[in-house]
């Protein structure tokens, strides 16, 4: 791999992701984390922000899964690491959007974890699960913009382990499971050896990705790129405070539009939670649009996926995923205008909404489609090295697992 390779992308490639208050919450007892695991990772649930409730991942069904849990940084220094995550949420969902095993689009799950940050919440090992495994991709973007940086102990191994032993990972044999560890101290950090956490990793199916803020020898000598190795997943290292220059195609405004309307379809149930979310999903296009353009037309596109479902609050996501029986849900916990209205008449009232939501989605991706065409062409005439060799890397990494576990990226 070619060094000192920029990485606007935190798998972070990690998603625009506005309250700090979303990071209060009780601390989690810590137990001590042994440097082996025997069995499979018991499941565990985070994380205390209030108060808000990610969508669960769905049990497992033909659907084939692809879970990414991101582990960021948060110590002192890592200001510019979480402002590239902030801003590039969207651009993991969008690289997934097209993923297909047998024709069938896969569900994508992300859980987010923090180190080296001493805030409330935190363990005595100034580790957090801020999410675990969600689809409710709105609520890792308001994480995100919550956190701040604050701590100082970097325990790479440590953070591993835990999100190993914690999470909700798939037991399906071809699920794709994936971490991305980005940090910039020595990797050998800590209480737990990273080699003894990585081999726990690796017999749970799980492939380890580092990404070193700083330089790429640096990242070889304190150990970032053994990590990789040992994980037989990828080294990469990035240069945190990077501001990428961002190229405006004719297309932007009229996504950011659309993406927009897209608020619209989505028709709220469950009372105050769902109107909550409702006004989660706003609050997170609007933090979007205030990064920069660019970051609202890739919220946008991703919205115009089959990754961004909220059937924990949206009726039309949740009848048509068989999660919610239509007829049994109380009046009063409709919107206004389906509140009357008879079995056939909520069935046809939210059949046009659902066709209101598909006839957006077809024209964002049509004009997606016409934005990477015309970007394509513009880097053409505008090379940059340093940041298409970002775009390669990234590209190898999800082209390289996808292949591994039969999965075709379009």
């Amino acid at each position: 791999m070619k060094p000192a390779l920029k990485l606007p992308v935190i798998l972070g490639a990690a998603v625009a992701l506005a309250g700090s208050a979303l990071l209060l919450g009780k601390p989690s007892p810590t137990a001590p984390i042994p440097s082996r695991l025997e069995g499979p990772p018991p499941v565990t649930q985070a994380p205390a922000s209030p108060p808000t409730k990610p969508v669960a991942p769905q049990a497992e069904g033909s659907a084939p899964v692809i879970q990414i849990a991101i582990l960021l940084d948060t110590s002192g220094s890592m200001d510019g690491l979480l402002d590239q995550a902030r801003t590039q949420l969207w651009n993991i969902v969008n690289r997934f959007s097209k993923a297909k095993r047998d024709g069938v689009a896969p569900r994508l799950e992300l859980a987010l974890y923090a180190f080296g940050y001493s805030g409330e919440g935190a363990g005595q090992n100034e580790i957090r699960q801020l999410m675990p495994f969600t689809t409710d991709l709105d609520s890792i973007s308001e994480r995100l913009f919550a956190l701040r940086t604050s701590g100082g102990s970097e325990h790479a191994g440590e953070v591993i382990l835990e999100a190993t032993r914690k999470l909700a990972w798939s037991k399906n044999p071809d699920a794709m499971r994936l971490v991305f560890i980005a940090g910039n101290e020595s990797f050998e950090q800590g209480p737990v050896d990273f080699r003894d956490a990585i081999h726990t990793a690796r017999r749970h199916g799980i492939t380890v990705n580092t990404i070193h803020c700083g330089d790429y020898e640096t990242g070889i000598s304190d150990h970032w790129k053994e990590g990789a190795t040992l994980a037989d997943g990828s080294y990469m290292n990035i240069d945190q405070n990077l501001k990428v220059v961002e190229l405006a195609a004719p297309q932007d405004e009229e996504i950011a539009r659309l993406g927009a309307e897209l608020n619209k379809t989505y028709v709220v149930y469950g009372g105050a939670r769902g109107e909550e979310s409702q006004m989660r999903q706003a609050a997170q296009d609007k933090a979007s649009r205030g990064v920069s353009m660019s970051n609202m037309v890739a919220r946008s596109m991703a919205k115009s996926s089959g990754n961004y479902s909220n059937e924990s609050w949206d009726l039309v996501d949740a009848v048509k995923k068989n999660k919610v029986d239509l007829g049994a849900v109380p009046a009063a916990e409709l919107p206004e205008p389906m509140r009357g209205l008879d079995a056939e008449g909520r069935k046809a009232w939210l059949a046009a909404r659902e066709q209101e939501r598909a006839d957006l989605q077809k024209r964002i991706q049509e004009l997606s489609k016409a934005r990477q065409e015309f970007l394509v062409a513009e880097r053409k005439k505008q090379p940059s090295p340093e940041q298409e060799s970002l775009d390669g890397v990234i590209g190898q990494v999800v082209t390289r697992e996808a292949a591994k576990r039969k999965f075709t990226m379009e």
